[in-house]
């Protein structure tokens, strides 16, 4: 059903041109400088506000974006005055991979860079695991995950319990697609540096080999331990997300609401919010969140969301838009050293161009070997109508981790078979995909259905 649209809504969809210049703009301030010139450039901006320090080995990944800016600012006018500080120029590295993560700034990773050189440049690698721990996140947040492994094990070499290193070396594990080590490398970090951090990987490799009651269970005791605003929304978002990928739409909205009050910008649980929304029907709440996501932090996965919103309600030209956003945001994240093929190649496969998502698919495949990359190979070959092909990675995707059970990835392969002619199969795999999580797309939900009802006026032709 079609929404009218709110005053807030018409006016956002005037000022979708300035968004796209806006991330263009971001792009041509890449060559202003270097970090101390950034440091240059922000400080004074926070209104007068006090701004908080950030310690050497800070979890900046948990701060809310305010308190994370604020801490980047008093940081850089610290190094400004001390800038031999090599405990300060790691955790200012630290908190611009952060920033690059949640706002959607991609040219914070050559700041990120040069700030973790700078530290090493005081104090070797040999006694300088947090720039080493730094510079692993910083290669993972690149989508380099070989190098954040080799990064990773080199920051263990110098301090085991760096709480950045353990959970880097987790997640790159988990996305070259080793996962029985990654399980191994779970395990080890909850005895050496059991946290947050720790607890919501475990949680993660649990979902990823089907355990997602024991998935439950560990966030929910992360939860019990979350001390602050900012770990309470952190786990309780990750608690509402675990639930939204099982078509659990009313939990997964308690939880987000857990998150929101905790910290009432924290931009995942409202992206959370919107997406539970958009499964439950209510279309113009979802819109309203999906869009305040957006004009916070443009990021990839937000927009496509968002895009594919607006196509299932027949607003085409804002999904176009939003998709056109997305592939900007590609080409500005590869011009600062980020992979991002995977991306690129579903976007590309779904509303784009699908020369272009197999040739990316087939890139990122010879990088890693995961569940993602192989659905996604498997869903570029199915648009460039080579399905049989297309049919032996979907059927990897779900060899790889044989208990992970994803909407998305059903979808893909039900309609894989349906193109095959294997009409059983892909009922059975197009209803689980509703079945497991009616909400898992907009635009792929909407498609399925339709597919099985295509399938069943077939059969009763036939």
């Amino acid at each position: 059903m079609l929404v009218r649209k709110p005053q807030s809504a018409r006016w956002r969809e005037r000022r979708v041109p300035w968004r796209i210049a806006a991330i263009v703009a971001v792009a041509l301030g890449l060559t202003a400088g270097s970090v101390a010139s950034g440091a240059d450039g922000d400080a004074g901006r926070d209104g007068g506000r006090a701004a908080p320090a950030l310690a050497a080995g800070v979890p900046v990944e948990r701060l809310a974006a305010g308190d994370l800016a604020r801490g980047v600012t008093a940081l850089q006018r610290h190094l400004k005055a001390q800038p031999k500080d090599a405990a300060g120029w790691s955790t200012l590295g630290a908190a611009y991979v952060e920033q690059a993560r949640t706002t959607g700034d991609p040219t914070r990773y050559p700041q990120a860079e040069r700030a973790f050189g700078r530290s090493l440049e005081l104090r070797p690698a040999a006694g300088n695991d947090a720039a080493l721990a730094g510079q692993a996140a910083l290669a993972a947040a690149r989508h380099d995950f070989g190098a954040a492994l080799r990064l990773a094990d080199r920051a263990l070499g110098v301090n085991p319990y760096s709480e950045r290193a353990l959970a880097t070396r987790v997640d790159a594990l988990v996305e070259l697609g080793r996962y029985d080590e990654a399980t191994r490398a779970v395990e080890d970090a909850d005895r050496r540096r059991p946290g947050i951090p720790v607890f919501t990987r475990y949680a993660y490799v649990c979902e990823l080999r089907g355990d997602v009651r024991g998935a439950r269970q560990v966030l929910l005791r992360a939860l019990d331990s979350a001390y602050g605003s900012s770990d309470t929304a952190y786990v309780a978002t990750a608690l509402g997300q675990l639930a939204w990928s099982q078509g659990e739409f009313d939990e997964s909205l308690k939880h987000f609401a857990t998150a929101l009050r905790a910290e009432p910008d924290h931009v995942p649980a409202l992206e959370g919010r919107g997406r539970a929304r958009a499964a439950l029907g209510d279309t113009r709440g979802a819109v309203s969140d999906l869009e305040d996501v957006v004009r916070r932090h443009p990021l990839p996965g937000q927009l496509a969301a968002l895009g594919e919103l607006y196509e299932a309600l027949g607003r085409r030209e804002q999904a176009e838009e939003n998709y056109a956003l997305v592939r900007t945001w590609n080409r500005l994240a590869r011009a600062n050293g980020v992979a991002t093929d995977l991306e690129s190649a579903l976007l590309a496969a779904d509303h784009g161009d699908a020369a272009e998502a197999l040739t990316a698919a087939r890139a990122e495949w010879t990088r890693r070997r995961s569940v993602h990359t192989a659905d996604a190979l498997a869903w570029a070959l199915h648009v460039n109508g080579r399905d049989k092909e297309a049919l032996t990675y979907a059927k990897q995707a779900a060899a790889l981790s044989p208990g992970y059970r994803n909407a998305s990835f059903l979808f893909h392969r039900g309609m894989i078979e349906r193109a095959l002619g294997d009409e059983e199969a892909a009922r059975r795999d197009l209803r689980a995909a509703l079945a497991l999580n009616p909400g898992f797309s907009a635009t792929g939900a909407r498609d399925a259905k339709a597919a099985l009802a295509a399938l069943s006026r077939q059969r009763g032709e036939s």
